[in-house]
């Protein structure tokens, strides 16, 4: 028994580890804070509002129908007619009475005719069912976005960091060849103080690349609403950009007004002003329902019997009711020109969104096109400072140069590498943008 308590910890141990040890894509990162992100999950909610409001609007063209029922008690002095037997003539007295009532009914309502308000009120309900879930797609839109650009800045500064590390391991190679050649003579304590300030300074610089990366990856999981970083992981793919053409801002712009989710929340809003108009212009006209009723009831001054008087005193009632507008104060008719206003603010705000748009997609390209140069350059850069610092490291091993001339080599290739991976990053998520105007998935 106790040798299967120590396997099933260590399963539990194992399946725990294993947990911590994943490695989170981009993919995952997006779909995981599309869930939890509070700011998406409101607007989800509000997304639901509209549509129980679709719902209302839809089902309010059918009738209502109502019941009712009353129950009354009166006590206290009354007039009550008294017969005289010999006269045959009534005489008013007042008397102590108490009695009680009963009623019943039921009644409908059925519109007949509203001005077209009820169907104009259910079409701007769906269209505003439309732009919510817009806006829901807007939201999801910005929070890809935003993750992308963090983990690409995780990935950067993991690079960067073993960037470091390799620059920390050369100077520890140099600082242990010194010392050899100090043992022998052949190298001043001078050289071999300077190569251990070399080691120390690159070991500090490990540990800021190091403090950098895990303050990106604090940054991604409070991005992504993640508990807690630890264990947290991404995977590192291979990473080389594809330097391919790219694509006209006109051209991507064409794409993007027919996806994108702001375009689409505003021509819906805009569609859903004129039948907004069409509302306040229903109450020129009349209104025409027709009603309709049952009831009965029960007294008990009356000499019968409840059922007799329910059976006895039940009523049915069927009528039409027409309002007909003449004067309101000119109420209706501001009620008109507000939304009319309201309609020219929904044009205005779907102009400036295609500006805005098109103002974006403009400045995304040439991003793009300047992190592709920028790319181009420092990639030249590293290849030419990996072979002067080949070289360099030969005639340092040779002899025939100083420890000055070998750092300021190295130092050299770590700043071309340093940039060249800031370059390939930017430019990896410039591209991502351009496509993500283009209408493809950020992955």
């Amino acid at each position: 028994m106790k040798h299967k308590k120590i396997f099933l910890s260590l399963v539990i141990l194992g399946c725990i580890s294993v947990q911590a040890q994943e490695r989170w894509t981009l993919r995952q990162c997006i779909d995981y804070a599309i869930e939890h992100n509070i700011g998406i999950r409101q607007t989800a909610n509000a997304a639901k509002q509209s549509a129980v409001e679709v719902n209302t609007a839809k089902w309010a063209r059918l009738p209502n129908l109502n019941a009712n029922a009353g129950q009354s008690w009166n006590w206290g002095r009354t007039q009550t007619a008294i017969k005289n037997e010999d006269t045959g003539n009534y005489s008013t007295v007042y008397v102590n009475t108490s009695s009680h009532g009963t009623n019943f009914s039921v009644n409908t309502n059925i519109p007949i005719f509203t001005g077209l308000e009820i169907p104009n009120r259910y079409a701007l309900a769906k269209l505003n069912l439309k732009a919510a879930m817009a806006d829901l797609d807007k939201a999801k839109e910005d929070i890809a976005i935003n993750i992308a650009s963090a983990y690409l800045q995780v990935l950067f500064n993991e690079e960067l960091h073993q960037v470091a590390l390799g620059q920390a391991q050369l100077s520890k190679e140099q600082y242990a060849r010194i010392g050899r050649l100090a043992e022998l003579g052949k190298a001043s304590p001078a050289e071999l103080a300077e190569a251990k300030a070399r080691v120390a300074q690159d070991e500090m610089n490990v540990v800021q690349t190091d403090n950098s990366y895990k303050l990106a990856l604090l940054d991604l999981s409070q991005l992504i609403e993640l508990e807690t970083p630890e264990g947290f992981r991404l995977e590192s793919p291979t990473v080389n950009p594809d330097l391919i053409p790219l694509t006209p801002p006109d051209e991507i712009f064409q794409t993007a007004m027919a996806s994108k989710a702001s375009i689409q929340a505003a021509q819906f809003r805009l569609e859903g002003s004129k039948h907004n108009i069409r509302i306040a212009q229903s109450n020129y006209y009349p209104q025409l329902s027709l009603n309709g009723s049952l009831g009965t009831n029960y007294y008990s001054t009356i000499d019968r019997t409840f059922s007799q008087q329910m059976n006895d005193n039940f009523n049915k009632y069927v009528g039409f009711s027409l309002n007909i507008p003449i004067f309101n104060r000119l109420a209706t008719r501001n009620r008109v020109r507000t939304a009319r206003l309201e309609h020219e603010n929904h044009a205005l705000q779907l102009d400036n969104a295609k500006k805005v748009l098109y103002k974006e997609i403009q400045q995304a390209w040439y991003n793009a096109a300047a992190a592709e140069s920028k790319y181009t350059s420092s990639h030249a850069a590293t290849i030419a400072g990996e072979e002067s610092f080949k070289l360099m490291s030969e005639k340092y091993e040779n002899g025939k140069a100083n420890a000055v001339e070998y750092n300021e080599a190295k130092q050299n290739l770590m700043k071309a590498q340093s940039d060249e991976l800031q370059a390939k990053y930017d430019y990896l998520f410039r591209t991502k943008i351009l496509d993500f105007y283009k209408g493809k998935a950020i992955e």
